[in-house]
């Protein structure tokens, strides 16, 4: 036989090789390739996708055709303020307060009563104020008593019987370590012993960010079941409900419980706090005491009767408040009630299956790449690129009332990556022009601005629009002393040394420098685009501003005889931004008070002898990425409401001072009490190491020389 032509041979690899030159394929390779790179940023994508769950949970939010058989007690503050002014009882109440309470639901006739609170420690008060709350549990029978599945309790009380059924409930070899309670906060014999059933009040905050979206219905603690409270509600309202634990669900009678591999559920949310009907513990105490005086109540008793009540904390001070996917201050009472009306309904979510996953993520992916890159037209790659783009949520939204969370991060990821280089593809000869605008305006402009004007060029025309931005003012200490000592060239060197490190560091961190004033530094974040942690952004960035400095004076003394320390202001507030000025000239600034406000704290800098001072906005925006010291309250020039001012640190550094910061407060504390010469004391202890502390002792000494005749705690600032 005859070996082939070599030319031959090269008339079958040509074909071949053209197949992948054709658009089809190309698109179907760029949809693969989407396909892999979403998968590696599955684990990067997480805040994106319980942000988008959120939106979902809150788009579908809706009572159940069971949520009126849930009440909720409420001890808030109004019950508090109550409480003490009609009474005299401070906090924490006496244990014999909530007997009225238990009274009036066991004369209602509620189905079961849940007590969201923990008794473990006997009463401050007397034994007898625990054998009353004990006596009036036994009287209704329907108590649901909670506990923790952690603290100093290490094995089950041997005096605290498991009621049936679920003394019959073992724990199976298959669970995984995150069933298994390691400790437990029981509460008093008292209580215990007289409560129909022990529930655990632990929800399961997602490791992420904090939110509860899922809660935890069974626990194993000592080799025994410690049911959550709504199950535990369920099973007083309904005694002999068998209970099993299997494979991947609790099961509860003819109602099971879907459980994922860490054993916690997936919470459906009805709406918004008070959903489930809800009373103050203020009303259901007095039309207590009225119906015993014969007197008739503030509250019907049908308003319990036959419905299951929890009863927990709202007011502030009593920190039961969780973040939820409704609501940032979402009663922790409520999250149980939620997961009591999904047990009631048998409507749990479901976390789509990690195979239907990926399906997902792989039909998205080749799909965008194959059609947005066969596209006929710009118009119609540009429409597909829409359609790809929109359908992970498409997908996501609509599987929800289905029961499912179905992902819509990665497949977005995939859709964006396949969409993006689809197009590159398909353009890559076009965009010259925009190529030269970036080059002719990166020196004057945001890199953002520039993105946002290059996608938006209508955007190029005068107007603004209202927003909230975190702005940050800077400068730099005795410039004009540093600018007398240098002869222009120098002086310019200088400026733009330091200029550009600390410019760098605002775009590393997405802001927009809005100007340069000499040696004054103006930027903001959350503009032109949007950024919901632009105060994250900001603080953060000007925590690296102070350590680019840091860097920087060395070689600037050795180089120009300065020495630059940078003062920073930082504030979070409402300004109009966009394109401000004439038709013959305008920038891309802002106008507000949040930007004086801004300015002002930079300023105040000199008083305190800091480098970094926040607004209370800023401050609650970060939350606690960042620990921060409280300085004072101030009063600024031009503003009669006080604003609370705080100093943001590195973690490092505040544990290195923490024993400073704590006798700080506490001497701030009584400064601001108006006792100044005790303060004076506590100030002279630390002056010698804490700026601050230097300057609240001189004011003490100012205040004893010439007190005040009327003292609020805020600093009053004479000077912008």
């Amino acid at each position: 036989m005859k070996s082939p032509h070599p030319r031959n041979a090269g008339a079958i690899s040509r074909p071949l090789g053209s197949a992948f030159r054709s658009r089809p394929a190309q698109g179907l390779l760029i949809g693969l390739a989407a396909f892999v790179g979403a998968l590696a940023l599955r684990p990067f994508l997480t805040p994106l996708e319980t942000r988008t769950w959120d939106m979902r949970v809150r788009s579908f939010a809706r009572p159940s055709p069971f949520t009126d058989q849930i009440r909720l007690i409420f001890l808030d503050q109004s019950s508090l303020d109550w409480a003490y002014e009609e009474n005299g009882l401070a906090w924490p109440w006496m244990r014999e307060a909530y007997v009225p309470l238990v009274d009036f639901c066991r004369r209602a006739g509620a189905k079961a009563l849940v007590m969201d609170v923990l008794f473990t420690e006997p009463s401050a008060y007397s034994a007898d104020d625990d054998a009353a709350l004990a006596a009036a549990y036994r009287r209704s029978g329907r108590i649901v008593q909670a506990l923790y599945p952690s603290g100093k309790d290490r094995a089950w009380p041997a005096d605290t019987p498991i009621p049936p059924p679920l003394h019959e409930v073992q724990c199976p070899e298959f669970l995984p370590d995150s069933f298994l309670a390691q400790a437990a906060g029981f509460p008093i014999p008292e209580l215990r012993e007289n409560a129909a059933i022990l529930g655990h009040a632990a929800s399961a905050p997602d490791p992420t960010d904090g939110v509860h979206r899922r809660i935890a219905p069974l626990l194993f603690f000592d080799g025994k079941p410690l049911v959550g409270l709504s199950v535990a509600a369920f099973l007083v309202a309904n005694p002999g409900t068998p209970l099993a634990i299997e494979r991947g669900r609790l099961q509860i009678g003819d109602r099971h419980i879907p459980l994922d591999q860490s054993g916690t559920a997936l919470l459906r949310y009805r709406g918004p706090s008070q959903t489930h009907a809800a009373v103050s513990a203020k009303a259901v105490i007095q039309s207590e005491l009225l119906l015993q005086n014969g007197q008739a109540p503030l509250i019907s008793p049908d308003f319990f009767r036959g419905r299951y009540v929890l009863f927990g904390f709202t007011a502030p001070g009593l920190y039961d408040l969780r973040p939820a996917p409704v609501g940032p201050r979402y009663p922790g009472v409520e999250i149980h009630a939620t997961a009591l009306d999904n047990l009631l309904a048998g409507d749990f979510m479901r976390d789509l299956p990690e195979g239907w996953s990926l399906a997902l993520l792989v039909a998205i992916s080749l799909g965008a790449g194959f059609f947005v890159r066969t596209a006929a037209s710009g118009l119609l790659s540009g429409g597909m690129s829409l359609l790809f783009l929109t359908l992970p949520l498409v997908v996501g939204w609509g599987l929800y009332p289905l029961g499912w969370w179905a992902p819509v991060a990665a497949p977005f990821a995939g859709s964006f990556l396949a969409c993006g280089a689809a197009l590159i593809v398909n353009y890559a000869f076009e965009g010259r022009q925009k190529r030269f605008l970036k080059a002719a305006f990166r020196q004057y402009l945001s890199p953002l601005v520039i993105e946002e004007l290059l996608r938006h060029p209508e955007q190029l025309k005068l107007g603004g629009e209202k927003k909230v931005l975190t702005i940050l003012f800077s400068d730099v200490q005795g410039f004009t002393s540093i600018s007398e000592q240098l002869d222009p060239v120098e002086l310019t060197a200088l400026l733009n040394t330091y200029l550009t490190a600390v410019t760098q560091v605002i775009y590393d961190e997405g802001g927009t420098v809005d100007k340069y004033e000499g040696d004054a530094v103006i930027a903001f974040w959350n503009a032109p685009l949007d950024q919901p942690d632009h105060a994250l952004r900001a603080v953060r960035a000007a925590l690296r501003y102070q350590e680019i400095v840091e860097e920087l004076r060395p070689t600037l003394v050795q180089r120009y005889g300065a020495e630059l320390h940078a003062r920073i202001g930082l504030h979070t507030g409402p300004v109009v931004i966009g394109n401000l000025g004439s038709e013959q000239r305008f920038n891309y600034t802002f106008l507000g008070d949040a930007g004086n406000l801004a300015s002002r704290l930079e300023g105040i800098n000199k008083v305190f002898g800091t480098r970094i001072l926040i607004s209370a906005a800023t401050r609650t925006l970060i939350a606690d990425a960042f620990p921060c010291r409280s300085i004072a309250r101030v009063r600024v020039v031009g503003r009669r409401e006080p604003v609370e001012i705080f100093e943001p640190l590195r973690p490092a550094d505040y544990e290195r001072r923490r024993a400073v910061m704590e006798a700080f407060q506490q001497a701030r504390q009584t400064f601001e009490a108006g006792r100044f010469a005790e303060a004076r004391r506590l100030f002279e202890a630390l002056a010698g190491q804490d700026p601050p502390s230097r300057a609240y002792l001189a004011r003490c000494l100012e205040m004893e020389r010439q007190p005040p005749t009327e003292w609020d705690g805020v600093w009053t600032m004479t000077e912008k």
